[in-house]
């Protein structure tokens, strides 16, 4: 029996490589950038169900630059965008979270802009 795309991506979830190698994948009807990403949300869910974290997030964006001109020139806002944040029960501290395969030059400079900035140590799971 031939199955069209359509349902094998609805049934199987789908899959595409990038240029880390890492696969997409589909867990509770969110597609992450890597299949460690979803053990990781699952991992978290479950804590979250038993009461350990709260408030748990995807994809939270965290301002490092503002967006500004210089000589007639406009630069972008610079941002950082965490895989995760969550508040743990137990002290009421915020983890933000970035599931991490490479460590890329850019990443190095963004975790250590948001410990300067936001006061927040970019937790790698």
């Amino acid at each position: 029996m031939k199955v069209s795309p359509e349902l094998y991506e609805k049934l199987v979830g789908k899959s595409k490589e990038n240029k880390y190698h890492n696969i997409k994948t589909t867990y509770d009807d969110i597609t992450f950038d890597s299949r460690k990403e979803s053990q990781v949300y699952a991992r978290l869910k479950t804590m979250e169900r038993f009461g350990l974290i709260k408030d748990l997030k995807l994809q939270v964006e965290y301002e490092l630059m503002p967006k500004f001109e210089l000589n007639d020139k406009t630069y972008r806002k610079t941002t950082y965008r965490a895989d995760f944040t969550y508040v743990s029960v137990e002290d009421d501290k915020l983890h933000v979270i970035d599931v991490k395969g490479v460590k890329t030059d850019v990443y190095k400079l963004k975790k250590k802009m948001m410990a300067y900035i936001h006061k927040i140590e970019i937790e790698e799971w």
